[in-house]
């Protein structure tokens, strides 16, 4: 007789000590968000003190004042709950730091993973495919870029890309408008409905309210195809966004590449972290006190000691990847964006000497101030093509390519996909046809009966 029963199952999982976890954000956080990391574990750990000049006596005694009040503040929570254990205070330091900020899309996706149970290269390919996510949740990458990167079969990634999609938020790390859309109707109960069908197949049409020819073609009442198109306005075009940083914030660079004579140099925009050391009273405090005061002290010396050391690592990676964007890149430097050159997380990683994933987090949502203007820093990674003359060209030179012959075509007579494709060839570029498409879709360019003019 079928029935319920309980199945004993073991799994190996992959967790991260808060420490971990906040070093974590530090790399990924931006300049601004680094701020308010740095303000809440000043406010959080009365062993971290901003570099300022000398302080007069007096304050330095009040300061002293305020780490005992501190000190017996947490003494009284201790003796109101269970003893704290060193497991106690690591829950407590990590739900301080969870209350930081909103999570990013790519930390709220890389915890769904670290929850689950994956095998280790099917993980090593969904965070590949997390970190080539754009703002929107979009995967702008392809599985044969990502397989050419990890160096596994196109099938493997063609087989993973399907779980990251059944991450929240829905419709993430859909290739196109319409997956995004389909995959929030399937989460929905969705996949075989009219508005799936309509979706799938007369989305233009749908674009432009064309909704009686809908209703003529699916064979199908006009009333029940508004009620679908209704729903289909209720869905998501860009997931990603419901993690998007306020848009509103000023764009601040990391780092700078400037001319330097006949090179470039690079720095970073340091003056825009505070510097941080350990306090001398939180030191001085350490001999004549109890046994838990002295635990207590230390323990907030060694957090702060690893809050120090994450921002100093993770500046020196932001500007070692930016001195290789800088080699890599001296033809853009010079020229501007027509003459990007592909280049790969991984050959950064390599080049540096870290993990390619740390390359993605550093990379992520960090800004370049060079003498073409500001980038954010993972325009700079892209793979390419091999043109009639078997020099590499960037997929960003490309678009650049696609975007200049629509600006010079007629509006009578645009040019379709296959005609882009077609000029495109005649510049010693072989594209396909549905990567036209893709990069037109990504430059914002309609398709060519709606670009047309009479």
């Amino acid at each position: 007789m079928a029935g319920m029963q309980q199945v004993a199952k073991m799994a190996l999982q992959q967790t991260l000590s808060p420490q971990m976890q906040q070093s974590l954000h530090v790399l990924q956080a931006p300049l601004t968000e680094l701020r308010s990391l740095i303000e809440t574990e000043l406010r959080s750990n009365p062993a971290l003190e901003e570099v300022v000049p000398d302080k007069p006596e007096l304050e330095k005694k009040q300061e002293i004042s305020s780490m005992d009040e501190q000190w017996n503040e947490y003494y009284i929570q201790r003796q109101a709950s269970e003893p704290w254990t060193r497991e106690a205070l690591e829950r407590r330091q990590h739900f301080l730091d969870s209350q930081v900020r909103p999570p990013t899309l790519s930390e709220h996706l890389l915890e769904q993973l670290l929850t689950a149970s994956w095998p280790k290269d099917d993980a090593a390919i969904a965070v590949e495919i997390i970190g080539n996510l754009d703002e929107g949740g979009y995967f702008r990458s392809s599985v044969e870029e990502i397989a050419s990167t990890l160096d596994t079969p196109v099938d493997d990634v063609e087989r993973v890309l399907p779980k990251v999609q059944e991450f929240d938020p829905p419709g993430v790390a859909a290739r196109t408008l319409s997956e995004c859309l389909l995959l929030q109707l399937e989460r929905r109960g969705k996949k075989y409905s009219t508005e799936s069908r309509i979706v799938r197949h007369y989305l233009d049409e749908l674009g432009r309210k064309k909704l009686h020819e809908i209703a003529k073609a699916l064979d199908l009442e006009l009333p029940e195809v508004q009620h679908a198109a209704e729903t289909i306005a209720s869905l998501n075009p860009a997931p990603g966004r419901l993690f998007a940083a306020d848009t509103n914030q000023v764009v601040v660079p990391e780092v700078s590449i400037e001319f330097d004579g006949e090179d470039f140099s690079v720095g970073l925009n340091n003056d825009e972290i505070p510097q941080l050391r350990i306090a001398d009273s939180c030191k001085d405090m350490l001999g004549g006190n109890t046994k838990e005061v002295r635990d207590y002290l230390r323990d907030k010396i060694r957090g702060g000691n690893f809050f120090i050391k994450s921002i100093q690592q993770r500046q020196q990676t932001i500007l070692n990847i930016a001195r290789e964007i800088a080699v890599r890149q001296r033809e853009f430097l010079i020229n501007g964006p027509a003459h990007l050159k592909p280049m790969t997380m991984s050959q950064v990683a390599e080049a540096v000497g870290v993990h390619e994933t740390t390359v993605s987090r550093a990379a992520a949502g960090k800004f370049i101030s060079t003498p073409q203007g500001i980038f954010e820093m993972k325009y700079f990674f892209t793979h390419g093509y091999t043109n009639s003359d078997g020099e590499t060209v960037s997929n960003e030179s490309v678009r650049q390519a696609i975007a200049q012959i629509v600006k010079e075509e007629s509006g009578r007579a645009p040019y379709s996909d296959q005609d882009i494709v077609k000029l495109l060839s005649d510049r010693g570029l072989a594209v396909a046809r549905r990567t036209v498409a893709k990069y037109r879709e990504q430059l914002g360019i309609l398709p060519s009966h709606l670009r047309k003019s009479f």
